[in-house]
């Protein structure tokens, strides 16, 4: 696939309840503190989402797509047990203009909502439903944006998020046509590509090279690099 320079990040909570929902969210962070390390632009394109520009960075993010695995002392357990939660990363190249145009998505196949942002903007966008969320029916690919005033613009970058998913769907799973497409992959055990360890002990081990280190919080505050050294 062609190199990109920007590109979307979404975090689905998947296993664990609302850790797991704590766990997206701190996610969405580690990735957004990483593009700041790297001076890249980066900005929310819904509560789920992030948009990353900047050189390379599809190329040396795209690797961050599957299952990750947090085990820790929970927030949210008053007894203070240690809970596993699970969150589905998917990293997708932004489509340039004139290629999102030629992919054809039939309107019977997309449920379109409207709904109030709840992001940044100010009164006058919380008033009115300017929020946009996509459906393809087909597969049960979902995008959102809430980051642009207009519903129109929002339904415009939603749906380009959707056809980002289509290809790169199609690409991982080699099919020749978009009705051959079905999401497999689920956010929970025995499908996780990095975990991470916060308690009894620190550790992030990434399970596709088997490469470990015990700087967990340093990883999770950005510094994704420290994996590329570990031995």
């Amino acid at each position: 696939m062609t190199n990109y320079n920007s590109l979307t990040i979404s975090v689905l909570a998947g296993a664990g309840g609302d850790d797991a929902k704590d766990w997206a969210q701190m996610l969405l962070r580690m990735y957004g503190r990483y593009a700041q390390l790297k001076n890249w632009k980066h900005e929310m394109v819904s509560d789920v989402t992030v948009a990353i520009r900047g050189e390379g960075s599809y190329e040396r993010l795209k690797g961050e797509s599957g299952v990750h695995r947090l085990v820790r002392i929970s927030p949210f357990d008053a007894k203070g047990h240690r809970h596993t939660s699970f969150a589905l990363v998917e990293v997708l190249p932004e489509l340039p203009a004139f290629e999102a145009s030629k992919i054809q998505v039939p309107e019977r196949d997309l449920k379109v909502e409207f709904y109030r942002s709840g992001g940044p903007g100010g009164q006058n966008v919380n008033k009115v439903e300017t929020a946009v969320r996509i459906v393809h029916l087909p597969t049960g690919l979902v995008a959102a944006s809430q980051v642009e005033r207009a519903q129109a613009q929002n339904r415009e970058r939603a749906l380009a998020l959707i056809k980002a998913k289509l290809v790169q769907l199609a690409h991982d799973q080699h099919a020749a046509s978009i009705d051959a497409l079905r999401t497999k992959v689920k956010p929970e055990w025995g499908h996780e590509i990095r975990s991470y360890v916060l308690h009894p002990y620190q550790q992030v081990k990434d399970h596709k090279t088997g490469k470990k280190i015990s700087r967990a919080e340093q990883v999770l505050d950005g510094d994704l690099d420290l994996l590329e050294k570990a031995k």
